[in-house]
C-alpha cells in the first residue's frame, strides 16, 4: 500500500498594513528578538531557525520566532523539514520608512 503524500506546510503572516505601530515596537522592545531582527539583517541569506545565536532554550526561541512573525518582521516558511526566516524589511521601510533602519542602527550599539 503507498504511503499517503504528505500535505506541504504552510505558515500564515499577516500583512503589514494590518500590524499596528504598537505590535511592531512591542516585538522589538525585547532583546532576543532585537536580535534576531540583527542577525537577519545582517545575513547575506536567508537563517534557519537553528542558526540564531542566542542564549535561551529551543521553545522559547520557538516563541520569540512566534511574535516575530505574528507581528510581520519575518517570513517563514519549510526548506522540506527546516524552517527558514526572513526579514522583510522592505516591506516595513515601505509602511513606516526608516523605522526599522533606526532600530537596527541603535541596537548595534546595544
Amino acid at each position: 500500500m503507498p504511503r499517503p503524500r504528505s500535505a506541504v506546510r504552510t505558515i500564515e503572516h499577516p500583512d503589514v498594513s494590518d500590524v499596528s505601530l504598537q505590535q511592531l515596537l512591542d516585538a522589538l522592545v525585547d532583546p532576543v528578538r532585537r536580535s534576531i531582527v540583527v542577525q537577519l539583517a545582517r545575513s547575506e541569506a536567508e537563517k534557519s531557525c537553528g542558526s540564531f545565536d542566542t542564549n535561551v532554550s529551543d521553545s522559547t526561541l520557538t516563541h520569540h520566532f512566534a511574535v516575530l512573525r505574528e507581528a510581520g518582521l519575518i517570513r517563514q516558511y519549510y526548506a522540506g523539514t527546516t524552517k527558514m526566516n526572513a526579514l522583510r524589511a522592505d516591506e516595513w521601510e515601505e509602511r513606516f520608512p526608516g523605522l526599522l533602519t533606526s532600530v537596527l542602527s541603535a541596537s548595534a550599539d546595544d
